[in-house]
Formats: structure tokens, sequence, C-alpha cells
């Protein structure tokens, strides 16, 4: 939500078989890693540390046991433009990708397909993922969250944020504020802090969310627009609340801002592995994707950032201290309102004119 360069433009940049895989999903060839010897699969993540750590806790470790290299490829938003022209040319940069719900339905919902059916649903292994972090076409691999950070230092010695009603409330929560300059996680921020219940969030009333926004317009110093702003201010101590994606207040915590995380009515969606459609490594795709989710591998994530884990056994190998800062934790989860990726679909251009044309007034 990911986490690093969320939504934007569409939410995640957007809101961002052919005949031959048809057959190869009607006839399945038997895979074993003597066949696979000397593969490769180039899968789209992004980048810096997940690359990272995706290449000490999965690529290389599946490599060793199959004898398939893959190699991370980084790219900056959610790539639906690029992996539309791969699959209708047919040349293939990337045999699958880590990316949103939104990108999904972007590249699955029209008459031709981008993206091809994982078919895992009754491997043990991926069975075990909560529904709601799974689809036909994605198994979910990481859980971003939107939360209200908050610099304690300027709280010191009075009651801090504890809702998105709070940072409404300039009366009992005095200091500066910043906020998204996109209508995505900000609509939601705005219905609860109105006092909607997370599950009645959508359809989003946008008359209500625009209201609601006319409350505090003029008490926001900086509307930010990257992850990057967001983290500096922190650090800085610009500004004393912000709704962020919680990556980058965890990565100010450790670069030493004291900096507190409101997890109550986080705003989270899933990142999750796909295959193009048409892809001649869909077979080793497949066998990667089974092989990433077993839940003890995907808790070794932990060691690098605070992972939104879809797997609820890796839970069991993450120390509750370690726990507590992941997305996906029983308490973080419990608390959260899921991104409704059809909504902004269907209803992103409209928001965004509308949202444009009230932040100039």
């Amino acid at each position: 939500m990911k986490q690093n360069s969320r939504f934007s433009p569409s939410r995640r940049s957007a809101i961002k078989a052919a005949a031959a895989g048809m057959a190869s999903l009607a006839m399945p060839l038997i895979w074993t890693p003597a066949r696979a010897a000397g593969k490769r699969i180039v899968v789209r993540d992004d980048g810096g540390i997940y690359t990272k750590a995706y290449g000490a806790v999965y690529y290389r470790p599946f490599m060793e046991k199959t004898g398939i290299e893959v190699v991370g490829v980084a790219a900056n938003a959610e790539p639906t433009a690029q992996i539309k022209s791969m699959v209708e040319t047919g040349s293939y940069t990337w045999d699958m990708a880590k990316i949103s719900n939104p990108a999904i339905l972007i590249l699955t919902s029209g008459k031709k397909k981008y993206l091809q059916k994982h078919g895992l649903e009754s491997d043990p292994v991926v069975a075990e993922i909560p529904a709601q972090y799974k689809n036909d076409y994605g198994v979910g691999t990481n859980v971003y969250s939107t939360v209200l950070a908050y610099r304690k230092d300027a709280f010191k010695g009075r009651a801090a944020p504890e809702s998105w009603a709070d940072l409404w409330n300039v009366k009992d929560f005095p200091g500066r504020r910043a906020m998204r300059k996109h209508p995505f996680d900000t609509v939601e921020e705005a219905l609860m802090a109105d006092g909607v219940p997370g599950d009645k969030v959508y359809p989003c009333d946008m008359d209500r969310a625009f209201k609601k926004l006319d409350d505090i317009k003029q008490e926001v110093a900086v509307w930010w627009t990257s992850g990057a702003q967001v983290e500096q201010m922190l650090g800085s101590g610009e500004v004393d609340m912000v709704p962020t994606w919680v990556s980058r207040a965890q990565s100010a915590i450790a670069n030493g801002a004291p900096v507190g995380i409101i997890w109550n009515q986080n705003i989270w969606g899933c990142d999750n592995w796909a295959i193009l459609e048409g892809t001649p490594n869909a077979d080793a795709c497949r066998e990667f994707i089974k092989f990433a989710s077993d839940p003890k591998r995907m808790a070794s994530l932990v060691e690098y950032f605070a992972a939104g884990v879809t797997q609820p056994r890796a839970f069991d190998y993450i120390k509750p201290e370690i726990a507590k800062n992941c997305p996906t934790s029983p308490e973080n989860i419990k608390t959260g309102v899921p991104i409704n990726a059809q909504f902004w679909l269907d209803h992103q251009r409209e928001a965004i004119e509308r949202f444009n044309a009230w932040i100039l007034v």
C-alpha cells in the first residue's frame, strides 16, 4: 500500500487466456524441478526494501529449491499499461507482477483478460489464505494500510489523537496538519470523521465527504503528494498529524522520529501475485506463488519490514512486539476498513475531477 507508492493517480495508479494459455490450463504440463532447470521468471515488485526482502526470503531460496531463477524488477507505480502492452504484443518483459486489487480489476474487467487465473484454490497452502486476501487472478502477499500518524512530542502532556474525528477536531487537538492531495483515502477519512461506521463507508457519499472536508480545509498546512514528502515532514516535525501509508510512518520511526501510529479505522488494501496472460512461464509462476505462500517463509519478511502477511499462521512465527506493527495482526485488521476496489474503479474519474476543483477554491 503498496505500501509505498500507493494509489496514484488511480487507486494505486489508475486505482491501477490466449489460445495457448487456455490450452495449458486445460491440459497442464507435469511440473518437476528437473523439468524447470535453467528456467527463469521475472517478477515485477515495488523495488527498494521489497526487492531486497523478497530476494532473501523468496527469490534466492526458490532458485535453490527448484533451479528456477527469479528476477525482481522494480516499477514505481502499478504498471497496468505495461502489462497490457506485453500481453497484446506477446513480448514479455515480466512473467508475473505484484499488484493491487484495483489493478487486477483494470486488467480483468473487460472482454480481454490480461491476467490468467492462477487455479491454486485447491493447493493446501494457498487455501489457508483468507478469502479477503485473494481472488481468481491474484494470491495475496502483502496488505498495506493508511493510518493516522502523529508526532508524540507535539502531544506531550496532553491527549493524543485516536481517530479520524480527532484529526478534524482542531479545538481539542491543535497542531499543524497535512492531508493527501487526492480523494483516495481522503474521502473515506472524511466520512469516518463525520461518524460513518467503517462497514458503511462504501458506497461513498461524496456530498457528505466534501461537506466534511470543507470543515478542515483551512486547517491543512500541507497537502502532500508523495510518501517521501510525508516521511520528511514527520522526521522534521513540520507537521503534527498526517494520514499516511503506514510504511512511511514506520520508516520515520526507524530513523529516530518520535512518531505514533493510530491503527483505529486504518484503510487497507491487498497486493497480490498475479500471472500475465500468455506468459510461457506460467507453470513456474504457480510454483513460485505456492512457495511464497508458506506461512513460516512469509513470516521471515518481518526481518526487513513490518509486513502485512496474508497467512494467519505466519503470526505463529512472529514475535508479539513485532506483530503489533503488522497491518494484518488480529488487533489491527479488526478495526480496519478494506478498500472497495470496484467502487473506485467505477468512480475514480468523477472523484478526482471534483477533488481537483474543490482544492483550488
